[in-house]
């Protein structure tokens, strides 16, 4: 008798930089865009059903990863900017280690997406020190925790963008790390990658998506994308042109992409994303689909996993006693 695939990972990208003048003292640019008067008005064109949040307020990240739990996301992959001491980069670490350490509490699994572009201010001769100090670092502290997940029995780690390190700087820097990784680059697999991860393309939309399944079924590892819409504010708030839209098609968008990532031979399927407002992906409850997404998300884990416990009533309980953000 045949044996059935082993069902991927589900995870969600999360976003842990956003700030509220009642926990961190002001409104961050992640919902300001510098540009726009927070709480009045949001860079964004979707809204948090809860209201604008800190993502250092502990009853909103708790709520936040009950309701993945209960819409069958596994884990998250929690965006993260390093340990540079520049912008808001040493507030994104604070949060990033409370969702990390909470989400491993609640007994989920947790990866880390390290932003390559944070080491483009550097010198170009300090870029390379710098990421090797910040690997060592996740080696000391979030890769040993039980929850953190590991493929080929190493812990993962994935890099965004490619505007930081070269090829042969990434190279040198995974080859002389205290911990070796399951390495995954985006899009395309750099030479010292396992594999890659996908990620939305407005320009490319859906074709993106086929074209990374193509390429990756040669590769060891790979993480499939999924995706509700691309909506992103860049242009209303005058930061630079948008980089496009993908149509949300009332829910259509993601139950295709995740359809389509869940068929696939990925070792896990992120969600992008959980919580980026500014670009429009975010699955989270929001004013203008509510828990729609999260059904969805449901829908899909219950379809493959008929003991998955939960279903949209305990969704809505949830959403009913939702925090009150400061």
């Amino acid at each position: 008798m045949a044996t059935a695939a082993p069902r991927p990972w589900l995870l969600a990208h999360y976003m842990p930089w956003f700030e509220s003048k009642g926990v961190s003292g002001k409104w961050g640019w992640h919902w300001t865009m510098g540009r726009v008067d927070a709480p009045r008005a949001l860079a964004a064109n979707y809204h948090p059903v809860i209201g604008p949040y800190d993502s250092g307020d502990p009853a909103v990240l708790e709520w936040h990863l009950k309701l993945m739990q209960t819409a069958g996301i596994d884990g998250i992959v929690v965006d993260w900017y390093g340990l540079e001491d520049y912008r808001d980069y040493p507030v994104n670490h604070r949060h990033a280690d409370l969702a990390v350490s909470t989400a491993a509490r609640l007994g989920m699994r947790v990866a880390v997406c390290y932003e390559d572009q944070t080491l483009a201010h550097l010198p170009a001769a300090d870029r390379a020190p710098a990421a090797r100090r910040a690997l060592d670092w996740l080696g000391t502290h979030w890769f040993r925790l039980p929850g953190y997940l590991r493929i080929s029995d190493h812990p993962v780690l994935l890099s965004f963008g490619h505007d930081g390190l070269s090829d042969s700087e990434w190279s040198a820097v995974l080859a002389a790390v205290s911990t070796p990784v399951t390495y995954l680059s985006e899009h395309r697999r750099r030479p010292a990658a396992a594999g890659a991860f996908d990620w939305p393309v407005p320009r490319e939309g859906r074709a993106r998506q086929s074209r990374f399944a193509t390429e990756s079924a040669r590769w060891p590892v790979s993480f499939a994308v999924a995706y509700p819409r691309f909506a992103d504010y860049y242009a209303q708030a005058g930061v630079h042109a948008s980089w496009g839209e993908i149509p949300d098609q009332g829910g259509g968008t993601l139950t295709e992409t995740l359809s389509a990532a869940l068929a696939s031979r990925a070792a896990a399927v992120q969600i992008a994303t959980w919580n980026d407002w500014g670009e429009g992906t975010q699955i989270e409850p929001s004013r203008e689909q509510g828990l729609r997404d999260l059904e969805i998300v449901q829908h899909a884990r219950r379809a493959r996993d008929p003991a998955f416990p939960y279903g949209p009533a305990d969704l809505a309980r949830l959403l009913a006693a939702r925090p009150v953000p400061r």
